[in-house]
């Protein structure tokens, strides 16, 4: 798709060299890589080879959002797969929100190809309320809302600050994610590579019950760990050095 506006200052993608294993890296619904720089730079600090993606049509202006959708995001992994894939690299998945819905997504469709998953607060139930069930219909008469009617919390960060994503939520959009919720669950629970589930008891945008719900899900060798000092932007909160632990200690075991 063809972005109309600049991308933000921040908000670029940004990769760095490393040794046999690479992560890729990806950001939420609505928000940007500022929400997964420091992660993506920690990890890089490790000797990890990084890809840390902006999905199209986030980081530049909510407009361009408008003509995005799920399947464009999808590919911007499997893109950042390919390249690490094709220097030779292990792939680790780790993914926000959005993220880890999409690490999840592309681990069970060529699960050959991925080493393992790390979702963070990832989404996977459908969500909940009549705005939800009207969605399809509403969109169509409200293509751009706020991002508090849709249910998104501003700047979810247990200790202060500002994760710089869009105020405003392409109806479409985001109903192009909720669509692809079962089958996603139904390729979750085929997953067989090696996943780190990671949530946040007091997340205020995406319910707990959706971690819990993947670990049930999962077949195949699964951890848990829970943030419990952090909310949903954990990359950006108190737990952040547990998460950097923890992945390096996956990345390193695959």
């Amino acid at each position: 798709m063809i972005e109309k506006h600049p991308v933000l200052p921040g908000a670029e993608a940004w990769s760095a060299p490393g040794g046999d294993v690479g992560i890729v890296v990806i950001h939420g619904f609505t928000g940007n890589p500022w929400s997964m720089r420091p992660l993506a730079e920690a990890l890089a600090e490790r000797g990890f080879a990084i890809e840390m993606v902006r999905l199209p049509g986030h980081g530049t202006h909510w407009r361009d959002m408008m003509r995005s959708r799920y399947a464009d995001w999808r590919d911007e992994v499997r893109r950042a797969r390919e390249r690490l894939r094709g220097a030779g690299k292990k792939v680790l998945l780790v993914g926000l929100s959005l993220g880890g819905s999409l690490a999840l997504d592309v681990a069970s469709e060529q699960p050959e190809a991925v080493a393992g998953v790390v979702c963070i607060n990832a989404t996977v139930l459908d969500r909940e309320g009549i705005l939800a069930k009207l969605a399809p219909v509403l969109e169509k008469i409200l293509p751009v809302v706020p991002a508090k009617a849709a249910g998104l919390v501003e700047n979810d960060i247990a200790k202060g600050g500002d994760e710089h994503a869009y105020a405003y939520v392409p109806a479409a959009a985001g109903g192009s994610f909720l669509k692809e919720l079962p089958r996603l669950r139904e390729a979750v629970a085929g997953l067989q590579v090696p996943v780190l589930v990671a949530y946040s008891p007091q997340d205020h945008s995406v319910p707990p019950e959706n971690s819990k719900k993947i670990l049930e899900l999962l077949p195949g060798k699964k951890e848990e760990l829970r943030l419990e000092r952090s909310f949903h932007v954990a990359t950006l909160d108190y737990d952040f050095e547990l998460l950097v632990e923890r992945i390096a200690e996956l990345a390193a075991r695959v």
